[in-house]
């Protein structure tokens, strides 16, 4: 029987060899520190692009064009806001996910994100592992608004009995399939026991044309895409969607407080990054969109557009994030919504 033969134990290295290999191991920490922060030494040295998954004149691209403004001069370097439309939402997210990890491509993302990873079951990226959560910068109410030539009711309760009566199914408009504003669609329908006609649209901007002009009939959009039309009297305010009315809006009661219980959904819009994006430019960023978002003047900013400032770590974003891709796959599961 073979019994191996125990190795003999290397001499203890010398008191000048242990600190020669202490010099070394130093002197290559400090060789590779230069390389962990030259990102955000360097950062950033050209154009950032911020890219918004929608047409040019909804929240997101308002929001966007806010934010690229006061990031170009806290950065030193412009802000250009590129629009990428298409496929709720999927279109602009896709290409952000698939950009250099750098800090020069952005995603301004919103919850539809969320909702579109359990809607298209064939999507080329994932929203969680391909993207980073960066920060925060605003949760918007949607609001349940009406063409008053097309929907004349001045309540829920009204437009639910209106929609009963009528012939022909009334249209409701959203910005893409798979969105927020047709997630909320679809549980509306199923609280008020009443079929709407579903008509997506690329974004809020093309939909609120339509709807101004009466080919559809209501749509349950952010409040910052339709609040100048509801002060104007061009459109109706009839609920929001979330649990408390908004600070815009205090006159206009909740769906809950309207007879649909349990409604509580509003829009919140982010920055993301592309997943490999080097960890101080994530922070770099996450600082001064906090600091952007503190700023008195922007707060107001967004507040009078009916937009609710928010702040937050990465890290808290990203759990955000995780939360509403679980609740919203059990919604997009209950209603059967899926884009094949």
């Amino acid at each position: 029987m073979n019994v191996p033969a125990f190795r003999q134990a290397p001499p203890a290295p010398s008191p000048r060899r242990r600190r020669l290999s202490l010099l070394l191991a130093a002197l290559g920490a400090l060789a590779s520190a230069p390389a962990l922060h030259a990102a955000e030494a360097a950062w950033p040295v050209r154009a950032i692009t911020l890219v918004v998954p929608f047409p040019s004149g909804g929240t997101t691209d308002v929001l966007a064009r806010a934010l690229g403004e006061q990031l170009s001069q806290r950065v030193g370097q412009p802000v250009v806001v590129e629009n990428r439309p298409g496929a709720g939402a999927t279109i602009g997210a896709d290409y952000v996910a698939k950009a250099r990890p750098d800090g020069y491509t952005l995603l301004m993302g919103a919850v539809h994100h969320t909702i579109a990873t359990s809607v298209y079951p064939s999507l080329s990226y994932d929203f969680q592992k391909d993207l980073a959560a960066v920060s925060p910068l605003a949760m918007v109410p949607n609001v349940l608004v009406v063409n008053p030539a097309q929907a004349p009711a001045t309540s829920v309760a009204g437009l639910v009995k209106q929609a009963r009566k009528s012939a022909q199914p009334l249209a409701y408009g959203s910005n893409g399939y798979g969105t927020g504003q047709h997630l909320i669609g679809t549980q509306f329908q199923a609280a008020a026991g009443i079929t709407l006609l579903h008509v997506p649209y690329k974004g809020s901007g093309p939909l609120t044309t339509d709807l101004l002009g009466g080919q559809v009939a209501m749509s349950f959009d952010t409040v910052t895409t339709v609040l100048p039309y509801i002060q104007s009297g061009k459109l109706r305010a009839l609920a929001v969607t979330t649990a408390q009315r908004s600070a815009a809006l205090p006159d206009v009661p909740t769906l809950a407080e309207s007879g649909l219980k349990d409604f509580d959904m509003g829009t919140w819009f982010g920055v993301l990054a592309p997943a490999a994006t080097p960890r101080p430019v994530i922070e770099r960023l996450n600082r001064e969109i906090s600091a952007i978002v503190g700023q008195p003047d922007f707060r107001e900013r967004l507040l009078a557009a009916g937009a609710e400032p928010m702040s937050a770590t990465p890290q808290a974003f990203a759990q955000r994030i995780d939360a509403d891709t679980r609740r919203f796959a059990t919604l997009v599961k209950e209603n059967g919504i899926k884009v094949e």
